[in-house]
């Protein structure tokens, strides 16, 4: 649009508007009281033509329907279920600042849901100086920004819409009634742009820090965003570093405009431009330079009107296709799931092994001495062995032996203070390291939490190992006897009467009882004094078998009630922490769409 041709449109404002209100829109702080009756979608109207008249704008407080809200295809409602349930299961396990995206990112999805799906806000953003307000004026058709040399001109967001019903995604900019306008009325410009929120922005680099906080909120809310540059600071690094690249996956919803191009020869335009999309690509923002998804890159001058029909014609594209709201919601997801990938993306075997699990259970039964206790029990059916089938001289003297001591095959695991603090020991390192091999891949969150799990669990975990222990040991009383000790002790018994026998006849021999013959009884007695000693080494060897089956046994039964103990108090525990790992990382693949690590 020309100079000239502004001029005439000021001209003609001026000569259709009322006698008590300015030519140009006014900014926040000049509106009068009879203002704040609202016309009927809550913008302020503003409908300037060649043959209608102010009277025949819409009346206030006339109503029209209201335009159907937004909706999003089955993915990205997939996606947001999946973020939100991602949320609420990370609550326990992560700080309130990690989730605040993602929270934010799903508040602003439900809220712009609940909006109307038939307009797109398109927010004009810039420098000082780079002309964006005289691009918003002439989009519109009118002056309605303030534009001029003194910096910054545009204080607050304004916003203009090309038809109604968009009153309440204008409340969610926060932008009061006083600073909504309507553009000039153009039946061409109504058909192509219908549907159509523009918002021109304050500057991003302003000395005022209010001007930027307005910025920084209202691009959040957007569907789409016009970042407007010009020839001298186009490669700002203050745009590039702060807004450009931690926005680039938002190419979809970006159209970048090289402004002021009446000031450069046509060579230098097209060099600025390919150095333009040269540090766009550095910024990661993808170009759609050939219909791809990405960043649209136009050159125009808002000051003379050329380049500007591109502008329109991208503008109504993106209007017409009403999905850049949905689009600018799967880039806030994607950025959100970025942000959270290294809470929740782990390396490979995440989890802990078979072999991790048997050499925790094998560290507990080592601390509560289950190798010494089928030692034990396999000696103490061999000492039983012994008494049942030894000669009665030596099972007497053994008797002797033994008085007071235990007749049980049970066996004290833990006698001194010394080897319980060892034992005590070695169960504490025992579950450091199996939380150190379970939280080994995790992310440091997570990782935390499994640790936590096992210290938590072995509170205590000694002293239980100590009691079940005692309940998984030997029986009270002697160790049982197989079959055949009967028989064994009935030829033992044999050899002994033998020797009785063969004693009793030299004796009577002797004392002339009877009458002499050395040869039977003594006989008899080598019989039973050699038969007596092979039969209890015959019963040892045959013995041994059994008495180790017997220690296995006991043994197993140990390790079994310590391994028992320990899963029930560590490796259950860590479990849960690994299986709800496990399902934030499902529901954050279903997020981010790609594998996070198995």
């Amino acid at each position: 649009m020309t100079a000239a041709a502004q001029k005439h449109q000021m001209d003609h404002v001026e000569a259709t508007a009322p006698a008590d209100e300015e030519p140009h829109a006014r900014v926040e702080g000049d509106q009068r009281p009879d203002e704040e009756v609202a016309w009927d979608d809550g913008l302020i109207a503003r409908r300037v033509t060649d043959g209608t008249s102010p009277q025949e704008a819409p009346a206030r407080g006339a109503t029209s329907g209201s335009p159907a809200p937004l909706a999003y295809d089955g993915p990205l409602r997939s996606r947001l279920d999946a973020l939100r349930e991602l949320v609420g299961l990370s609550r326990a396990r992560l700080d309130n600042q990690t989730l605040a995206e993602a929270a934010r990112v799903l508040d602003e999805a439900t809220a712009r849901r609940k909006l109307s799906g038939q307009h797109t806000v398109v927010a004009i953003a810039g420098a000082t100086g780079s002309g964006k307000s005289q691009l918003f004026n002439t989009l519109a058709g009118v002056p309605i920004s303030e534009t001029g040399v003194r910096r910054p001109t545009t204080a607050a967001p304004i916003a203009c819409s090309w038809s109604d019903g968009a009153a309440t995604l204008i409340d969610r900019l926060g932008i009061p009634g006083r600073l909504r306008r309507r553009p000039l009325q153009s039946a061409e410009a109504e058909a192509q742009l219908r549907g159509l929120v523009l918002i021109d922005l304050p500057d991003h680099d302003s000395a005022a820090v209010q001007h930027r906080e307005h910025v920084d909120r209202v691009l959040k809310l957007v569907d789409a965003v016009i970042w407007v540059v010009d020839p001298e600071k186009y490669a700002d690094a203050a745009l590039h570093e702060r807004y450009l690249r931690p926005m680039a996956g938002h190419a979809e919803v970006m159209i970048v405009v090289l402004n002021q191009t009446d000031r450069l020869p046509a060579e230098a335009t097209e060099q600025i431009l390919d150095d333009l999309r040269r540090l766009l690509d550095e910024d990661g923002i993808a170009l759609g330079e050939y219909d791809e998804p990405g960043a649209t890159v136009l050159a125009l001058s808002a000051l003379t009107g050329d380049g500007v029909g591109d502008l329109r014609e991208t503008l109504g594209k993106l209007v017409a296709e009403r999905g850049a709201a949905a689009r600018r919601v799967s880039a806030d997801v994607d950025a959100a799931a970025a942000g959270l990938r290294p809470v929740y993306a782990a390396g490979q075997g995440v989890g802990l092994s078979e072999e991790a699990r048997e050499e925790f259970s094998g560290r507990l039964a080592d601390a509560v001495g289950a190798t010494a206790a089928g030692e034990a029990a396999e000696r103490a059916w061999l000492r039983n062995a012994n008494r049942a089938c030894g000669t009665p001289w030596l099972r007497l003297w053994r008797w002797y032996q033994d008085r007071g001591g235990p007749h049980t095959g049970s066996l004290p695991v833990r006698q001194h203070a010394d080897a319980e603090a060892t034992a005590r020991q070695r169960v504490e390192q025992a579950v450091r390291t199996v939380s150190d091999q379970a939280a080994a891949e995790l992310p440091t969150p997570w990782a935390q939490a499994v640790r936590e799990a096992a210290v938590h669990g072995s509170q205590g975990l000694s002293e239980s190992l100590d009691e079940l222990a005692g309940q998984a040991g030997l029986p009270p009383g002697r160790p049982p006897r197989p079959g055949w000790w009967p028989v064994a002790v009935l030829v033992q018994a044999a050899m002994t009467l033998l020797q009785i026998v063969g004693g009793a006849w030299l004796v009577g021999q002797i004392a002339g009882v009877l009458s002499p013959n050395l040869g039977v009884p003594v006989l008899l007695m080598l019989c039973g004094i050699v038969g007596g000693p092979l039969v209890e080494w015959g019963c040892r060897l045959a013995a041994r078998g059994p008495a180790r089956r017997y220690g296995q046994e006991a043994e197993r039964r140990l390790r079994e009630a310590a391994a028992s103990c320990g899963r029930a108090r560590v490796l259950d525990p860590v479990a849960a922490e690994l299986l709800r790992y496990r399902e934030v990382r499902e529901q954050y693949g279903r997020i981010a769409g790609a594998g996070v690590g198995r």
